[in-house]
């Protein structure tokens, strides 16, 4: 199984694990863009991290990261549920020229922001802020971690413009749990020897030997995770809505109907003068369908 994530933990410790990697999502999301070389590696590794942080949670919902900054990227976002649905999209600022095929993670962003937002199917929804403050996208997820959640957080991340993987280690606050002093330092001491390559090649049990073999730990069942985009016909007419009416039927008469397209999965979706009326007059109702 080539996307898939993997949860793990250290018997008589407090520090659990994740290890994921993508190929198919990852030529899903790519092959519907053009993205230079640089972008499809930063937004693979984001890729990978929105699959390690959705398993983290306990969310009947979607996890979504946003990376917002000002160099020629202007933005990152990728979402996941916990049924293993991904999806994600970078943007390019449309003035600046394009960036070097070795262009790093600060060099494309510059100063920013990433936002991680919960949106449960029920309660209330809530985003935590951080920084761009690292040279790399991991480093600002465990600066999000350190400030936001106190919780002792380790991210390796690698994309090749084929595949993206992702290893996570993680200390839980309960201490009672743990039995092994230096077992916090030691897990994340032998995850840095880990190569990109390895990640990205070697099977997840195989690599999890390789780094643990002298260690305790209880391997659970993978879990399987695919492209999919959450766009509707009925997500799309809501989204329109908050245009308001003005706005709308200017566009009625200069278009003579409304065409729009999904930027994740480009799903072209188009409204009718009559179905933009229709959802005018009872917004609350249903969405026109297609006949």
């Amino acid at each position: 199984m080539s996307d898939q994530i993997q949860r793990f933990l250290f018997e008589r410790t407090n520090v659990r694990g994740e290890i994921v990697t993508l190929e198919q999502a990852h030529a899903e999301v790519m092959e519907r863009h053009d993205y230079p070389p640089a972008v499809t590696r930063q937004l693979g590794e984001l890729l990978a991290a929105v699959a390690l942080l959705t398993e983290t949670i306990k969310l009947d919902g979607t996890m979504s990261i946003e990376v917002r900054g000002k160099g020629p990227l202007s933005m990152l976002m990728a979402e996941s549920n916990p049924g293993g649905e991904l999806r994600a999209i970078a943007r390019l600022d449309e003035e600046a020229s394009l960036p070097a095929e070795d262009a790093g993670f600060a060099e494309l962003l510059g100063e920013g922001r990433i936002t991680i937002t919960l949106d449960p199917r029920e309660g209330r929804r809530y985003q935590g802020v951080v920084a761009l403050q690292q040279d790399s996208l991991a480093g600002c997820l465990e600066d999000y971690f350190s400030q936001s959640e106190q919780l002792p957080t380790r991210l390796w991340l690698a994309d090749d413009g084929r595949c993206a993987g992702g290893l996570l280690l993680q200390r839980l606050p309960d201490e009672s749990l743990n039995q092994d002093d230096d077992a916090w330092d030691r897990t994340v001491q032998l995850a840095a020897t880990l190569t990109p390559a390895e990640m990205l090649e070697v099977d997840q049990r195989e690599l999890l030997h390789r780094l643990y073999h002298e260690e305790t730990v209880r391997v659970f069942e993978p879990k399987a995770l695919r492209f999919a985009c959450s766009c509707s016909r009925e997500r799309i007419a809501g989204a329109l809505l908050t245009l308001g009416d003005e706005e709308l039927r200017d566009i009625l008469a200069e278009q003579g109907g409304i065409a729009t397209q999904c930027h994740f999965c480009h799903t072209r979706y188009e409204f009718t003068v009559a179905e933009v009326e229709a959802m005018l007059d009872d917004p609350e109702g249903p969405p026109p369908t297609l006949h």
